[in-house]
């Protein structure tokens, strides 16, 4: 699919005095400190005031967040229509970055009549129709709970003017696609629509293709997109069972203002969040499978400083956006390019700068070569006293093909879809003596937990042997 590309997008920046805005949004945003547009706002605020499709593609705190909310202040604060139904719709991929447009909403808001209502899962939904009858201009959800009201006919999409869809790229990868074609499906053909994203890979050039009405593409530092100077970026060679070890370390000896530790499973982040907790101060966990209370009072600390180092899925660390935050570590190496874009894009917001480690082993070489093809930047090597390795003992040799590696992220949907358990045939389940095979299953490199002190990389710290699943035995007998 092919976009026009503006004039504007590329690392220009502006007054907003210069943007055409109106005269109470310039106020507000003095009063919250703005003054000068990022490039990704200088871009795609004039297009979308002109009532111009838009997709917009810039690095992670480049605030992307501003650039649509701004507009949509602009069209539906104080409207005279009398509907209770909502102008314009926000879709997200996490309720930590709903909370947060909410919060930026209100704070651009000042001085309008503005009424914002934000549809997540995991809290309780009476409260939340209750604001829909009661009339909304803007509407912030993730998409899941939004179809939830759909179906419920709690929610009307016939009045919407506009529709956002942030991090549309994360959206798409959790698994989103089908509940936002059909959202988009039920809005006015008339509408407005702004899809905004990190990265712009084929899945959302055929969503923006499908449902958008030649949009205006705004590109920011298209090659840049993690490789600014206000991020160092470097790669630590260690050992799997030594990772623990570097992480206390590598805390104890940088001492980062606020730090994020990124791991692939929640297993993982549970582990290394309770093992971290009795070697360094004030460290949490937070994964999907938490309590939206837990969650919501783990991220209120981590924004007040009362949690310095924080262990995270992907999902959720996807949804933070706190300027705070100095250091990002790959505890474990993301398997995807865009993954690493968006991990790193936590640290070195707004300006400031970021420091950003990955760990990797020997065997992962391929992974590290993959990342730096992706954000056109050779990691520095990174060493610390007692760990010291020689780089070039990573294999940085392609590995040969083989079918794609199944992701084991943690969905941040509220739902999960069951898989199937690849078991042995029946005969060798239960055998002649009715024991089960001692035999283990494969497993996928992303799906083991990954090594520390305790356990060393085996599957179990006590004798090395993976554990039997009860009911599995049960069956076998």
């Amino acid at each position: 699919m092919e976009f026009s590309l503006t004039q504007s997008t590329l690392e220009e920046t502006c007054l907003f005095e210069d943007l055409p805005l109106s005269k109470i949004t310039l106020k507000a945003l003095k009063k919250a400190g703005y003054q000068q547009a990022t490039p990704i706002q200088a871009a795609v605020i004039p297009e979308v005031l002109s009532d111009q499709d838009v997709v917009g593609q810039a690095q992670t705190g480049t605030g992307k967040t501003a650039a649509f909310l701004l507009p949509i202040l602009e069209r539906f604060a104080n409207n005279e229509e009398k509907t209770k139904d909502p102008k314009a719709l926000v879709l997200v991929p996490t309720r930590e970055l709903a909370d947060q447009v909410m919060q930026e909403a209100i704070k651009l808001s000042t001085g309008k009549s503005f009424r914002i209502a934000v549809l997540c899962g995991g809290r309780p939904i009476g409260r939340q129709i209750r604001q829909l009858q009661s009339g909304v201009e803007l509407v912030v959800g993730t998409p899941g709970r939004v179809m939830d009201h759909l179906r419920r006919g709690t929610l009307q999409c016939r009045h919407l003017g506009m529709v956002v869809l942030d991090e549309a790229d994360r959206m798409l990868d959790i698994g989103f696609r089908p509940d936002i074609e059909t959202i988009l499906k039920k809005c006015p053909q008339s509408r407005q629509t702004v899809l905004l994203s990190a990265t712009v890979p084929p899945e959302v050039e055929r969503l923006a293709h499908n449902y958008m009405r030649d949009p205006v593409m705004c590109q920011v530092s298209t090659q840049k997109e993690v490789s600014a100077d206000t991020i160092d970026q470097y790669y630590v060679s260690v050992q799997p069972n030594r990772k623990f070890d570097l992480l206390v370390h590598l805390l104890n000896e940088e001492q980062p203002e606020q730090a994020i530790v990124f791991c692939h499973t929640k297993r993982d982040t549970d582990r290394i969040a309770k093992e971290l907790k009795s070697k360094v101060s004030k460290v949490a966990g937070m994964h999907g499978d938490l309590p939206q209370r837990a969650r919501d009072r783990i991220l209120k600390k981590f924004r007040t400083g009362q949690v310095r180092c924080l262990v995270a899925t992907d999902v959720i660390g996807r949804g933070i956006d706190i300027s705070g935050i100095s250091h990002v570590i790959n505890y474990s190496i993301p398997e995807f390019c865009d993954d690493y874009v968006h991990r790193v894009g936590r640290t070195g917001r707004m300006g400031k700068s970021g420091t950003a480690y990955t760990f990797v082993s020997r065997d992962q070489g391929h992974l590290l070569t993959q990342i730096e093809k992706r954000i056109n930047k050779l990691l520095e090597p990174a060493q610390f006293d007692g760990f010291e390795t020689n780089p070039d003992s990573v294999d940085r040799s392609p590995r040969k093909k083989s079918r794609r590696p199944r992701r084991t992220r943690a969905h941040d949907s509220g739902s999960t879809s069951p898989r199937k358990k690849n078991r042995p045939p029946r005969s060798s389940r239960s055998g002649g003596s009715g024991k089960p095979s001692t035999s283990p299953n494969p497993r996928s490199e992303s799906s083991k937990s990954e090594g520390s002190p305790s356990n060393n990389g085996n599957f179990s710290p006590s004798n090395g042997k993976p554990k039997r699943s009860k009911r599995k035995y049960r069956r076998a007998l």
